[in-house]
């Protein structure tokens, strides 16, 4: 019987990984298309993989280069897609910020500090093609920049009413706190976003992190801060569903992104590194097992 059901299992999982859309690299806004190399095995399927959010751009937020203090862009140059006349889908837009180094550092950490089988790359999703379900977990960075048509929209809110669960970060200031608020009220026109307590499970899944503080930038560690705007304190904020489960976590006014992929920079706080790669672990087993 045992064997059985095992057999099924395999089935099913692979039935699944058959459906899932094949890996693709993108270009993005800090490196170049093949600057960051393909690890050796990364075509070897797992039961986790850092899933990156692609979305369109808000094109308010000033196409022509605009820089937030101390970023240290990489390769293709920081700017060129925040706003319009670009294609998104094809990456070189805001969604690829930090991408694809700090997929796959973390990526690596998840591997050597957790027993999940992790896959050694990231799998960029687009809300439009209905595949976001195959992903239990989804990163987007800058959500202060987004702009999610009524159909992603749609898509976000079956996602998570499905189970899944959204890590949105580095985002700072009144105005990018307000698009990602306004966008979270189209998809869960009743739910508030809320500062989740200390003693909330998702802090406590895999390491006790009470003692939280603001995971820096690159770019502001080059300036001898923590912070890409003043007053802004680093928040931890979400959405719980109709059981309790906070469905969507928001490390609002931190870089957790940054964390990542500058971990094994030396000019990169150790602090930082460590918080940061200890939150993101502890909001995927979160994830995976409420």
């Amino acid at each position: 019987m045992k064997l059985w059901r095992l057999g099924v299992c395999a089935a099913l999982i692979g039935t699944l990984f058959a459906f899932q859309r094949p890996f693709r690299e993108y270009p993005g806004v800090e490196y170049r298309l093949g600057e960051i190399p393909l690890p050796p095995d990364y075509k070897v399927q797992a039961e986790w993989t850092f899933a990156r959010l692609m979305y369109p751009p808000n094109s308010n937020r000033g196409g022509g280069g605009r820089r937030f203090g101390g970023y240290g862009g990489m390769g293709a140059g920081f700017g060129r897609g925040y706003g319009g006349g670009f294609d998104w889908t094809n990456g070189n837009s805001i969604w690829t910020q930090d991408f694809p180094r700090a997929d796959r550092h973390f990526s690596q950490a998840v591997r050597r500090l957790t027993r999940l089988a992790v896959r050694s790359v990231e799998q960029p999703v687009n809300l439009d093609e209905g595949d976001v379900y195959d992903w239990p977990w989804l990163y987007s960075v800058q959500v202060g920049h987004w702009a999610l048509t009524d159909k992603q929209v749609a898509s976000m809110r079956e996602y998570l009413l499905r189970g899944g669960f959204l890590m949105a970060d580095d985002f700072w200031n009144e105005y990018d706190w307000e698009v990602f608020q306004s966008t979270m009220k189209r998809v869960f026109p009743d739910r508030q976003i809320v500062d989740l307590p200390n003693d909330s499970g998702i802090f406590h899944s895999v390491y006790d992190l009470t003692d939280r503080y603001q995971v820096a930038s690159q770019g502001s560690v080059n300036r001898g801060v923590t912070f890409k705007c003043e007053p802004c304190p680093a928040r931890w904020r979400g959405i719980y569903d109709e059981k309790g489960r906070v469905v969507v976590a928001a490390t609002f006014q931190s870089d957790v992104g940054d964390s990542w992929e500058w971990a094994d920079a030396p000019t990169y706080p150790a602090e930082s590194a460590a918080l940061g790669i200890r939150i993101g672990i502890d909001y995927i087993i979160y994830s995976m097992t409420h």
